[in-house]
């Protein structure tokens, strides 16, 4: 009996413990992408609502680049570590509007990645010139440090 019990609870602890162990990848925080762009976003309120800041590292534009504020969700009812989420960066310096959407993950070394997808709709004079309006791409984000003193 006691054999059964100790290989009973042994076998139940493996089953547990990768899921004890799963890092759950955090949307908050400080992130920078294979550009050199810089992003925060602020707290995930209970309805999967937050807000942040970008900083592009690139522009299309001769405009001075400036923070630009985003807006965005992430999907509440994933319980699951890897969450879904989408954002809108409505440009401060140019008459631009890019909405991203994307996963949060955690890599194979306990790292977390945000892999996106975007969708950047510059103005136009007119209908003809639509064809041009919309660029579309890919960005993998990091999460950035502090840095060490």
């Amino acid at each position: 009996m006691v054999h059964a019990t100790s290989f009973l609870l042994v076998l139940s602890l493996a089953m547990v413990a990768p899921a004890l162990s799963t890092k759950k990848c955090v949307l908050t925080g400080r992130w920078v992408n294979d550009l050199g762009s810089n992003m925060t976003i602020m707290a995930v309120n209970e309805k999967g609502e937050f807000l942040g800041s970008y900083h592009t590292a690139v522009t299309a534009t001769s405009n001075e680049i400036k923070v630009s504020p985003l807006h965005g969700s992430q999907h509440r009812t994933n319980k699951n570590s890897q969450a879904t989420f989408g954002f809108t960066v409505n440009w401060s310096f140019s008459d631009s509007v890019t909405v991203f959407t994307g996963q949060c993950f955690v890599d194979e070394d306990g790292k977390e990645v945000l892999k996106t997808m975007w969708l950047l709709r510059s103005n136009v004079d007119s209908i003809k010139d639509d064809w041009k309006a919309t660029m579309v791409g890919i960005n993998v984000f990091t999460r950035l440090r502090p840095k060490k003193e």
